[in-house]
Protein backbone atom coordinates (compact mmCIF):
# COMPACT_ATOMS: atom_id res chain seq x y z
CA UNK A 1 0.00 0.00 0.00
CA UNK A 2 1.24 3.23 -0.66
CA UNK A 3 1.09 6.02 1.76
CA UNK A 4 1.39 9.10 -0.46
CA UNK A 5 -1.38 7.81 -3.56
CA UNK A 6 -1.81 10.75 -5.46
CA UNK A 7 -0.82 13.33 -3.06
CA UNK A 8 -0.05 16.74 -4.53
CA UNK A 9 3.04 17.17 -2.51
CA UNK A 10 5.69 20.41 -2.06
CA UNK A 11 9.32 19.65 -1.10
CA UNK A 12 11.44 23.02 -0.96
CA UNK A 13 15.13 22.44 -1.33
CA UNK A 14 14.25 18.89 -2.96
CA UNK A 15 17.60 19.05 -4.99
CA UNK A 16 19.99 17.66 -2.33
CA UNK A 17 20.25 15.92 0.63
CA UNK A 18 16.82 15.16 2.73
CA UNK A 19 15.02 16.87 0.33
CA UNK A 20 16.31 14.75 -2.55
CA UNK A 21 16.00 11.56 -0.49
CA UNK A 22 12.25 12.78 0.48
CA UNK A 23 11.39 13.42 -3.13
CA UNK A 24 12.58 9.95 -4.01
CA UNK A 25 11.02 8.52 -1.52
CA UNK A 26 7.91 10.07 -1.92
CA UNK A 27 7.42 8.86 -5.42
CA UNK A 28 7.84 5.53 -4.30
CA UNK A 29 4.78 5.79 -1.85
CA UNK A 30 2.83 6.89 -4.98
CA UNK A 31 3.27 11.37 -4.40
CA UNK A 32 3.32 13.60 -7.20
CA UNK A 33 6.18 15.84 -6.53
CA UNK A 34 6.91 19.38 -7.34
CA UNK A 35 10.87 19.94 -5.72
CA UNK A 36 13.02 23.89 -5.51
CA UNK A 37 16.60 24.42 -5.23
CA UNK A 38 18.39 27.25 -5.55
CA UNK A 39 21.41 26.00 -7.48
CA UNK A 40 21.59 25.61 -10.98
CA UNK A 41 24.12 22.60 -10.85
CA UNK A 42 21.95 20.36 -8.09
CA UNK A 43 19.00 21.41 -9.95
CA UNK A 44 20.21 19.78 -13.08
CA UNK A 45 21.15 16.51 -11.16
CA UNK A 46 17.87 16.44 -9.37
CA UNK A 47 16.39 16.74 -12.78
CA UNK A 48 18.31 14.28 -13.64
CA UNK A 49 17.60 11.78 -10.49
CA UNK A 50 13.51 12.08 -10.69
CA UNK A 51 12.79 12.11 -13.96
CA UNK A 52 10.73 14.48 -16.41
CA UNK A 53 7.61 14.27 -14.48
CA UNK A 54 8.72 15.73 -11.21
CA UNK A 55 9.18 19.82 -12.04
CA UNK A 56 12.27 21.19 -10.61
CA UNK A 57 11.83 24.83 -9.44
CA UNK A 58 13.85 27.49 -9.20
CA UNK A 59 13.08 29.44 -6.37
CA UNK A 60 15.02 30.93 -3.64
CA UNK A 61 14.07 30.62 -0.07
CA UNK A 62 14.96 34.32 1.34
CA UNK A 63 12.85 35.96 -1.22
CA UNK A 64 9.28 36.52 -0.37
CA UNK A 65 8.03 37.62 -3.74
CA UNK A 66 9.68 34.24 -5.12
CA UNK A 67 7.61 32.30 -2.35
CA UNK A 68 4.88 33.88 -3.17
CA UNK A 69 5.30 32.83 -7.66
CA UNK A 70 6.54 29.38 -6.26
CA UNK A 71 2.35 29.29 -4.42
CA UNK A 72 1.60 30.29 -8.07
CA UNK A 73 3.27 27.73 -9.83
CA UNK A 74 2.05 25.28 -7.13
CA UNK A 75 -1.78 26.07 -8.10
CA UNK A 76 -1.46 26.28 -11.52
CA UNK A 77 0.23 22.95 -11.34
CA UNK A 78 -1.96 20.72 -9.20
CA UNK A 79 -5.42 22.95 -8.21
CA UNK A 80 -4.86 21.94 -4.60
CA UNK A 81 -1.82 21.12 -2.41
CA UNK A 82 -1.87 17.73 -0.06
CA UNK A 83 1.68 18.07 1.71
CA UNK A 84 4.33 20.83 1.81
CA UNK A 85 7.46 19.36 3.43
CA UNK A 86 9.41 22.74 3.77
CA UNK A 87 13.09 21.68 4.01
CA UNK A 88 15.07 24.46 2.47
CA UNK A 89 17.92 25.96 4.84
CA UNK A 90 21.01 27.05 5.40
CA UNK A 91 23.33 25.87 8.38
CA UNK A 92 25.96 28.38 9.42
CA UNK A 93 27.90 27.95 12.36
CA UNK A 94 30.90 30.47 13.50
CA UNK A 95 31.71 32.38 16.70
CA UNK A 96 29.72 35.47 17.80
CA UNK A 97 32.32 37.76 16.88
CA UNK A 98 32.25 36.82 13.19
CA UNK A 99 28.62 37.83 12.72
CA UNK A 100 27.33 40.44 10.61
CA UNK A 101 24.13 41.99 10.76
CA UNK A 102 24.06 40.99 6.69
CA UNK A 103 24.71 37.56 7.56
CA UNK A 104 22.23 37.06 10.73
CA UNK A 105 19.18 38.60 8.87
CA UNK A 106 20.43 36.17 5.66
CA UNK A 107 20.42 33.12 7.89
CA UNK A 108 16.52 34.07 9.34
CA UNK A 109 15.51 35.26 5.73
CA UNK A 110 15.88 31.81 4.37
CA UNK A 111 14.98 29.38 7.49
CA UNK A 112 12.41 31.53 8.76
CA UNK A 113 10.95 34.61 6.91
CA UNK A 114 10.65 33.22 3.68
CA UNK A 115 8.86 29.65 4.52
CA UNK A 116 6.62 31.83 6.89
CA UNK A 117 5.80 33.68 3.54
CA UNK A 118 5.29 30.56 1.62
CA UNK A 119 2.76 29.07 3.96
CA UNK A 120 0.92 32.46 3.79
CA UNK A 121 1.09 32.22 0.38
CA UNK A 122 0.02 29.00 -0.14
CA UNK A 123 -3.41 29.34 2.18
CA UNK A 124 -5.35 29.18 -0.56
CA UNK A 125 -4.23 26.40 -2.27
CA UNK A 126 -4.04 23.78 0.43
CA UNK A 127 -6.27 21.52 -0.11
CA UNK A 128 -8.48 20.14 3.14
CA UNK A 129 -6.65 17.90 4.78
CA UNK A 130 -3.10 19.05 4.15
CA UNK A 131 -0.16 18.23 5.85
CA UNK A 132 2.79 20.65 6.47
CA UNK A 133 5.98 19.41 8.05
CA UNK A 134 8.89 21.59 8.71
CA UNK A 135 12.49 20.82 8.83
CA UNK A 136 13.72 22.14 11.56
CA UNK A 137 16.78 20.76 14.14
CA UNK A 138 18.10 19.22 17.19
CA UNK A 139 20.23 22.61 17.81
CA UNK A 140 16.77 24.08 18.59
CA UNK A 141 17.27 22.23 21.63
CA UNK A 142 20.85 21.93 22.39
CA UNK A 143 23.26 24.48 23.08
CA UNK A 144 26.28 24.27 20.76
CA UNK A 145 28.93 26.37 20.62
CA UNK A 146 29.59 28.47 17.10
CA UNK A 147 25.39 27.82 16.35
CA UNK A 148 23.72 30.54 17.86
CA UNK A 149 22.29 32.22 15.18
CA UNK A 150 21.67 28.56 12.67
CA UNK A 151 20.02 27.39 16.21
CA UNK A 152 17.81 30.28 16.91
CA UNK A 153 16.54 30.23 13.01
CA UNK A 154 15.71 26.58 14.21
CA UNK A 155 14.12 27.31 17.29
CA UNK A 156 12.14 30.14 15.79
CA UNK A 157 10.94 27.67 13.26
CA UNK A 158 9.98 24.88 15.39
CA UNK A 159 7.89 27.32 17.59
CA UNK A 160 5.85 28.17 14.37
CA UNK A 161 4.92 24.36 13.94
CA UNK A 162 3.03 24.68 17.41
CA UNK A 163 1.96 28.30 16.80
CA UNK A 164 0.28 27.94 13.28
CA UNK A 165 -0.82 24.10 14.11
CA UNK A 166 -3.33 26.10 16.73
CA UNK A 167 -4.12 28.87 13.86
CA UNK A 168 -4.50 26.50 11.23
CA UNK A 169 -6.43 24.05 12.59
CA UNK A 170 -9.81 24.92 11.69
CA UNK A 171 -9.00 24.64 7.84
CA UNK A 172 -7.48 21.12 7.63
CA UNK A 173 -3.91 22.30 7.56
CA UNK A 174 -2.31 20.14 10.45
CA UNK A 175 1.44 21.09 10.91
CA UNK A 176 4.36 19.38 12.40
CA UNK A 177 8.39 19.38 12.85
CA UNK A 178 10.98 16.73 11.90
CA UNK A 179 14.43 17.89 14.03
CA UNK A 180 17.09 15.61 12.30
CA UNK A 181 19.91 15.37 14.72
CA UNK A 182 23.65 15.36 12.63
CA UNK A 183 23.25 13.77 9.51
CA UNK A 184 25.34 12.96 6.31
CA UNK A 185 24.49 15.46 3.73
CA UNK A 186 25.74 18.60 1.78
CA UNK A 187 25.01 20.89 4.34
CA UNK A 188 27.93 19.68 6.56
CA UNK A 189 30.10 20.89 3.69
CA UNK A 190 29.24 24.13 3.57
CA UNK A 191 29.75 24.61 7.46
CA UNK A 192 33.55 26.21 6.18
CA UNK A 193 35.49 23.44 8.26
CA UNK A 194 38.99 23.17 6.67
CA UNK A 195 39.75 19.72 5.21
CA UNK A 196 42.52 19.40 7.60
CA UNK A 197 40.62 19.64 10.37
CA UNK A 198 37.22 17.82 8.80
CA UNK A 199 38.13 14.55 9.82
CA UNK A 200 38.19 15.00 13.76
CA UNK A 201 35.39 17.07 13.79
CA UNK A 202 33.34 14.26 12.19
CA UNK A 203 34.67 11.84 14.40
CA UNK A 204 33.83 14.23 17.31
CA UNK A 205 30.43 14.82 16.18
CA UNK A 206 29.84 11.32 16.21
CA UNK A 207 31.25 10.63 19.38
CA UNK A 208 28.40 12.62 20.74
CA UNK A 209 25.68 10.32 19.08
CA UNK A 210 25.04 7.33 21.62
CA UNK A 211 24.62 5.66 18.23
CA UNK A 212 27.85 6.72 17.36
CA UNK A 213 27.16 7.59 13.97
CA UNK A 214 25.88 10.12 11.54
CA UNK A 215 22.45 10.20 10.78
CA UNK A 216 21.36 9.39 6.95
CA UNK A 217 18.46 11.32 4.75
CA UNK A 218 16.82 7.85 4.42
CA UNK A 219 16.06 7.38 8.13
CA UNK A 220 15.03 11.38 8.03
CA UNK A 221 13.01 10.67 5.11
CA UNK A 222 11.12 8.23 6.88
CA UNK A 223 10.02 9.93 9.76
CA UNK A 224 8.57 12.87 7.23
CA UNK A 225 6.59 10.02 5.13
CA UNK A 226 4.61 9.46 8.58
CA UNK A 227 4.14 13.14 9.09
CA UNK A 228 3.06 13.62 5.75
CA UNK A 229 0.76 10.79 5.47
CA UNK A 230 -2.60 9.90 6.87
CA UNK A 231 -1.70 7.54 9.19
CA UNK A 232 -0.67 11.22 11.65
CA UNK A 233 -3.96 12.17 11.20
CA UNK A 234 -4.24 12.39 14.96
CA UNK A 235 -0.53 14.23 14.90
CA UNK A 236 -0.73 18.20 15.45
CA UNK A 237 1.72 20.66 16.63
CA UNK A 238 4.30 17.69 17.00
CA UNK A 239 8.09 17.41 16.99
CA UNK A 240 9.58 13.87 15.62
CA UNK A 241 13.17 13.80 17.12
CA UNK A 242 15.67 11.61 14.63
CA UNK A 243 19.00 11.77 15.86
CA UNK A 244 20.37 8.24 17.03
CA UNK A 245 20.09 9.23 20.84
CA UNK A 246 21.96 12.62 20.43
CA UNK A 247 19.58 14.50 22.55
CA UNK A 248 20.34 11.95 25.32
CA UNK A 249 23.19 14.01 26.03
CA UNK A 250 21.94 16.79 26.60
Amino acid sequence: MNRLDGKRTLITGGTSGIGLETAKQFLTEGARVMVTGNNPDSIERAKAELGSNVPVLRADSSDVNAQRKLAESVKEHYGQLDVAFLNAGVSVWQPIEDWTEEAFDQSFAINVKGPYFLVQSLLPVFANPASVVFNTSINAHVGAARSSVYAATKAAFLNLSKTLSSELMDRGIRVNAVSPGPVETPLYDKLGIPDAYRAQVNKDIAGSIPVGRFGTPQEVAKAVIYLASDESAWTIGSEMIVDGGRMLNG
